[in-house]
């Protein structure tokens, strides 16, 4: 019972994804005020050099720059260049397609067998005009959904002069920032289920991401997993490397360190880092959860990976510099690679965020845990709600605080640093399954029904 419980409630994760001390910026943050790809440009979930709004009122108005329709069903996040934010979604033939959020644990799939309109759409981020939108494709879908899934999972991602939407089984597509279609690649079915039970079909929910020229794609699923990357400007493809895992829902990360590029992937057979330039192997882990979600990011030097389905709920903080196999003895919590490790309080759905020196892990109960990023002690731990919504949003931070986004719409924002301090509960009134961007000061929701800019005064 325990085990559909937790097997269901990874879907929530499908959608799907420092401190100033002393008035200084941490490695790894950035006032740059574009948010390219899944949890910004680095995958931090990190923007400074702007004040963030605390508080705000979705329902009266006040704190609310705008308030943009968007059609269909998606858990995909806002991402934003410039004047422009691109978001994805899918629209059933059904008027009223079915979406339940919560802890449960029902693992079964929804059978929509209408047309679906999959689309991009191009949005102003001063006024929330849609500038443009695009039909990518228009089908059945090839793979169900879960219920608390959609058909527009993935977060697209841009360079500032393309713009890259991924609908898993009904391919990728690449547009020019006017909207024109440049390319498009089909991979196939992706077949994302639970391995244990391959007819609960959950949806694809892996980003990609473009890094000097490549677009980079994850695709671990029932059968030929890999991991791949693409010519941005062609479609064309540089590598493949096939990957013996089951299906996952973890987005890639590209890390550069001197002469060292590396992508860094999420698993469960095999957690690791593969040569940017070849896509050979360079390390490997186990010893992850069996439904992997959260993005490894890099932060003080170390990669941050979590994953919460199965008995461990580790939390790794690895040395960007590991090779071979590091994978962790029984009983031992470091090595040369490993700076240290936790085997329990990991997060299931959200991906976890480094602040200054620490590290913020929610698990999908709200159960929050704050961590000394360096050394893993633990500062405290805090639920926040009532323990009876869900989180599937990850955390963003910026301005000396943290946000936290329930599945109800319900916006914790959290004083960062090692004591607890709730500055403000906000309402967005709508369900809330998709990370939140943050542009110029400016905090960009992707609810159930809209795109919300939230600016201070």
């Amino acid at each position: 019972m325990l085990k559909n419980r937790t097997s269901g409630l990874a879907l929530l994760g499908l959608l799907l994804a420092g401190v100033l001390l002393g008035g200084a910026l941490v490695a790894g943050e950035t006032t740059n005020s574009n948010w390219p790809r899944f949890r910004g440009s680095d995958a931090r979930g990190v923007a400074d050099g702007h004040s963030i709004p605390t508080k705000w009122d979705v329902e009266s108005g006040k704190g609310v720059a705008w308030k943009t329709a968007i059609p269909g069903l998606a858990h995909s996040s806002p991402v934003v260049w410039g004047d422009a934010i691109f978001v994805t979604t899918s629209i059933s033939g059904k008027t009223d397609p079915e979406l339940k959020v919560g802890l449960y644990g029902n693992i079964d799939s929804v059978e929509d067998d209408t047309s679906h309109s999959f689309r991009v759409y191009r949005v102003n981020r001063k006024t929330g005009e849609i500038v443009w939108e695009r039909t990518a494709f228009e089908g059945v879908p090839k793979v169900n959904r879960h219920k608390k899934s959609s058909h527009a999972n993935p977060t697209p991602v841009t360079d500032g002069k393309r713009v890259i939407a991924f609908f898993g089984s009904e391919g990728l597509f690449a547009y020019d920032m006017d909207g024109e279609l440049l390319w498009k690649k089909n991979f196939g079915v992706l077949h994302s289920a639970f391995f244990s039970v391959p007819d609960a079909q959950w949806g694809f929910g892996s980003s990609p991401i473009i890094h000097d020229g490549r677009v980079i794609v994850q695709a671990d699923v029932m059968e030929n997993s890999f991991l791949t990357a693409l010519d941005v400007a062609t479609g064309e493809e540089i590598w493949r490397t096939s990957r013996d895992d089951v299906p996952t829902w973890s987005t890639p990360t590209v890390h550069v360190s001197g002469s060292r590029g590396q992508v860094l992937v999420n698993g469960f057979k095999h957690i690791g880092g593969y040569d940017l330039k070849s896509g050979k192997e360079l390390w490997r882990m186990q010893g992850g959860g069996d439904i992997p979600i959260p993005t490894p990011y890099v932060a003080h030097d170390l990669v941050f990976l979590t994953s919460a389905h199965g008995p461990g709920s580790p939390i790794y903080a690895i040395r960007t510099t590991a090779t071979g196999d590091i994978t962790l003895p029984e009983g031992e919590r470091s090595n040369e690679h490993v700076a240290w490790s936790r085997r329990g309080g990991g997060s299931y759905m959200p991906t976890t965020v480094v602040y200054g020196d620490h590290l913020y892990v929610l698990r999908d109960n709200g159960v929050l845990s704050v961590f000394d990023a360096k050394m893993g002690e633990r500062f405290y731990q805090q639920r926040l709600g009532g323990g009876t919504s869900g989180f599937t949003a990850s955390a963003v931070a910026g301005d000396g605080k943290v946000y936290f986004t329930s599945e109800m719409g319900d916006v914790y924002v959290v004083k960062a640093g090692p004591e607890y301090e709730l500055l403000a509960t906000n309402d967005m009134n709508e369900i809330c399954m998709a990370t939140p961007a943050i542009s110029g000061g400016t905090l960009y929701y992707r609810t159930k029904d809209h795109l919300i800019a939230i600016a201070a005064d």
